[in-house]
């Protein structure tokens, strides 16, 4: 089969294996890192004076207001706190709110950034920067985004609460969908994007039925690496600028919303894209957007976008801003249809 396409590789340091949390001090001292700030989120502010602790004279700092969307205001804040401390670097300790937050922080100052992932956003690994200002989300993309050294640890995954590591692990598996059909893809990103897909579909339905089962957590996040991994490879379709827009404009949870419109986004491409997505659509019973509903649903997660909060008279609306400046997609942008699609997942009903 002939082939035609190009393929940028990201260089990330990648430290994986349980205990790996043990090795981030090497890993600052590596980067010539000596003043590190330690971010989180409020949830998880103790583990993080607990990591600070931990890196003992490495450590110069905690702050721990990172925020789902990433908004700037709370960016100036961080940079603010960056600045009087000196520090030199940052850690972050979580999921996509903090690693967002490092990003944010590294596209004003170019600050080396350790990321220790504790949920399965997928997100550190991606040259791409979401954030919101004045209800509007934007993305940016470039090489300085990019943390240099990733640490995936399944110990610190065990605790995470199974509800949260089914949406944070559909909202990975969202960024292998889309990759499958992106303008951009390549035989590579391929090849990771249903083996993501395969690890977190193993993965999920083991962490419901045994929370600390070590081996399904580093399924999981193995899983999302992959998925992470497509997503910084190739452009973005229908289903992120869906997410951007209702997270941005809604203020509703980036992870749910995700897991919510995959299914539906991914019905909405199944006949445009069929060739690329028939090995996805193998994986789930040969119907990928029906597929992936039942699969959310066998695990417990929001159908619904009206159980996040969202209102039926918002869906004119973020239909209007989802159809503004659309983002390349295999299937043309139709006003009618994304109102559809909005509907059936604000009702939480199965993709037709």
């Amino acid at each position: 089969m002939a082939h035609d396409f190009v393929y940028t590789s990201h260089p990330a340091r990648i430290i994986f294996g349980p205990g790996s949390q043990a090795r981030i001090a090497d890993e600052l001292r590596h980067l010539d890192c000596r003043r590190a700030l330690v971010l989180s989120t409020p949830t998880r502010r103790n583990a993080a004076l607990e990591l600070h602790d931990q890196l003992g004279e490495l450590a110069v700092g905690v702050f721990s207001e990172a925020a789902m969307h990433t908004p700037v205001a709370v960016t100036e804040r961080a940079m603010a706190a960056f600045a009087q401390v000196d520090a030199d670097c940052v850690v972050a300790l979580g999921g996509g709110s903090t690693v967002g937050l490092a990003k944010a922080i590294a596209h004003r100052n170019d600050a080396p950034q350790v990321v220790v992932a504790t949920t399965y956003a997928g997100s550190e690994v991606t040259p791409i920067l979401g954030q919101t200002e004045n209800g509007l989300k934007t993305t940016i993309k470039g090489p300085g985004i990019l943390p240099e050294v990733v640490i995936y640890d399944a110990e610190l995954t065990v605790d995470l609460p199974p509800a949260i590591s089914v949406t944070s692990g559909l909202n990975a598996m969202a960024h292998a969908v889309e990759g499958l059909y992106a303008r951009d893809r390549n035989p590579l990103t391929g090849l990771m994007a249903v083996e993501g897909l395969d690890s977190l579909k193993r993965a999920l339905p083991a962490i419901v039925a045994r929370p600390h089962d070590l081996e399904a957590r580093s399924d999981a996040l193995y899983g999302a690496w992959l998925c992470g991994s497509v997503l910084g490879s190739v452009g973005m379709s229908l289903h992120h600028k869906l997410c951007h827009t209702l997270g941005g404009s809604f203020d509703l949870p980036h992870a749910e919303t995700h897991a919510i419109l995959l299914p539906h986004t991914a019905a909405y491409n199944a006949r445009a894209a069929a060739d690329v997505l028939a090995p996805a659509a193998q994986l789930f019973g040969g119907e990928l957007g029906g597929g992936l509903y039942d699969f959310a649903a066998g695990l417990g997660a929001p159908l619904a976008l009206e159980t996040l909060g969202l209102r039926e008279a918002d869906l004119d609306r973020a239909t209007e801003l989802a159809v503004m400046n659309p983002y390349w997609n295999p299937r043309p942008i139709e006003r009618h249809a994304i109102r559809e699609l909005l509907g059936r997942a604000w009702r939480g009903e199965r993709p037709a």
